[in-house]
């Protein structure tokens, strides 16, 4: 699948923002016939299974909002597959990193929403 330069610019930013609070990412991009999982990390024992959404800061909807109930049930069932396929038995939480940029690709403004659905 090919990305856009915001998209890929606002994982890089997720990824960053996560590492700089003590998450060990464990992979990202991870595709499955359920789907795509944007980032796979780990902290303190748990799975963060978190979906990055990139937007323009004067964007109308938050980008949460893009993150609807037919997305959360792939997104479940991605991360089913992901746990089966790498064997790890650790509790999992699903968390949406907002990452909002300026005309230039420059982060302009991260928002971390843990346990978002």
């Amino acid at each position: 699948m090919i990305k856009n330069k915001t998209g890929v610019w606002g994982e890089i930013f997720a990824a960053r923002y996560l590492r700089d609070n003590g998450y060990t990412i464990l992979t990202s991009n991870y595709v499955c016939r359920f789907g795509e999982i944007d980032l796979v990390a780990k902290k303190k024992g748990k799975v963060f299974i978190v979906e990055v959404k990139t937007r323009n800061k004067d964007t109308a909807i938050s980008p949460m909002e893009a993150v609807d109930a037919h997305k959360q049930s792939r997104l479940e069932a991605a991360a089913r597959s992901f746990m089966s396929y790498t064997g790890i038995k650790s509790e999992m939480q699903f968390d949406v990193c907002e990452v909002f940029l300026d005309d230039n690709l420059k982060l302009s403004d991260i928002n971390y929403i843990e346990n978002a659905f």
